[in-house]
């Protein structure tokens, strides 16, 4: 879809930058948490099976949200529900760095977990508005925001710990920064007059309609952000627990896999534009297999960084890699396919730190970590099933290339040139008029 809502090439760049950040401070926020859930485990003291039941307050308050979120963002506007999740959802950190016993833990858990599932749903439906005004497929650009969100928070809890300030200094640092940047943002967000002109052409949704490739794309993305979710809240911990590195690399398993997740969420579309979904994907289930078996087996910090590298590099296409297949099966529209997947995948990153959690009781963190390697032997294993439909259409860039050789497609007089060096690169023939904007 070109400019035919007569938004030129500035404003849509100031809304990727806007849509962009507000992908960026949940994942600082979130980080922040995450790097200190050690601190918060000795401030309590509490055991792994007593965190892992803790944790469990984050899904639960999804959960008890799931049922109003959408009601929300349809009712006042993905816009206006952005940011008032996102403060809320910096305000839950806040809470959670003035918690003194476990009962109040569990409640700023709790609202976490809520505005997650809001933010969540207004965050993506602003995505998906914005990529229909780019005409092509930009979400995973906005994962790789969120991923170095989460590496930069990393490194800012890592700095925070070292300077020996207690918890809320740090998590009240962060609401300050995420107000002003949000805050910042919010006009240059899609407005919910351009919102409802892309949303008129959805047709009513059925259950009837839902293709069973949708499911298993759920249950493949299920596998990695369960994984994905073990490394965000439990690889301190393991170096903590089992590693016992000095106390400056106690974060270090952390953030080589938030640095992997983050370059290889910005360096994915390449690499699937070239070798095709289901061959990433096998070897993404691939990395974190290996690298959770490497981190379990070997508990060593030189091993076991390394491990959790892999498993960042694992973790951080799959994921996205399911939602663009999700959005290009034409089986039904794109945002409700994405919406089916992410639903389903979704419950892997809320499910997975508690159930890690309470392995680790039953058995040890090894054995946990080991176990959850298996879900990257599973996507591996299901990647060409999910997939196979979907090869040519997820490499965008080749169409331009098997054009000529196809007779489905009606393509005549492209303009072909690098986009490298303009600013939009306009073709004509597939499927109407599109338009690609790069910034």
């Amino acid at each position: 879809m070109n400019n035919s809502m007569g938004i030129n090439v500035g404003n849509l760049r100031n809304k990727r930058i806007a849509v962009g950040a507000c992908y960026f401070v949940p994942g600082v926020v979130f980080a922040s948490w995450a790097s200190r859930i050690p601190d918060v485990k000795e401030l309590l003291h509490l055991s792994n099976g007593q965190l892992g039941s803790v944790l469990f307050a984050i899904p639960i308050g999804q959960l008890l949200m799931m049922a109003f979120s959408g009601i929300l963002v349809s009712r006042f506007g993905s816009k206006k529900m952005l940011m008032l999740s996102e403060f809320l959802y910096a305000a839950s950190l806040f809470a959670i760095g003035l918690c003194d016993n476990v009962l109040h833990l569990i409640m700023a858990l709790m609202a976490l977990g809520m505005m997650a599932n809001l933010m969540n749903i207004a965050t993506n439906t602003q995505a998906c508005y914005l990529e229909k005004l780019y005409g092509r497929n930009i979400m995973s650009s906005f994962h790789g925001m969120w991923s170095l969100g989460g590496f930069a928070g990393g490194i800012i809890g890592a700095l925070f710990a070292g300077t020996l300030l207690p918890v809320s200094v740090h998590f009240t640092s962060v609401l300050v920064a995420s107000v002003i940047i949000v805050a910042l943002c919010f006009r240059n967000l899609v407005s919910e007059s351009l919102a409802k002109a892309e949303d008129e052409d959805v047709p009513n949704f059925s259950f009837r309609s839902v293709d069973p490739t949708l499911i298993l794309l759920g249950v493949m993305g299920f596998g990695g952000m369960f994984c994905e979710g073990t490394v965000y809240d439990w690889s301190s911990v393991y170096f903590l627990t089992v590693v016992k590195p000095d106390a400056a690399f106690i974060r270090a398993g952390y953030i080589a896999g938030m640095g992997a997740m983050t370059l290889g969420r910005f360096l994915a579309d390449g690499f699937v534009t070239k070798y095709g979904p289901s061959r990433v994907l096998k070897v993404c289930g691939l990395l974190i297999l290996g690298g959770l078996l490497l981190a379990a087996s070997l508990p060593y910090l030189i091993t076991a960084t390394l491990g959790f590298l892999l498993v960042g590099f694992g973790i951080s296409s799959s994921v996205p890699i399911c939602y663009s297949v999700a959005g290009k099966l034409g089986t039904m529209k794109a945002s409700i396919a994405i919406t089916i997947v992410s639903s389903i995948s979704f419950f892997g990153f809320l499910v997975g730190p508690p159930v890690i959690g309470w392995l680790s009781e039953l058995s040890n963190l090894r054995i946990a970590l080991s176990l959850a390697a298996c879900f990257g032997l599973f996507i591996a294993f299901v990647a060409g099933k999910g997939c196979k439909n979907n090869n040519k259409n997820m490499r965008g860039n080749d169409l331009l290339n098997d054009a000529d050789n196809s007779e489905d497609l009606d393509y005549k007089n492209p303009l072909i040139v690098d986009i490298n060096d303009l600013d939009i690169v306009e073709y004509e023939g597939l499927i109407g008029a599109t338009s690609y904007n790069e910034f």
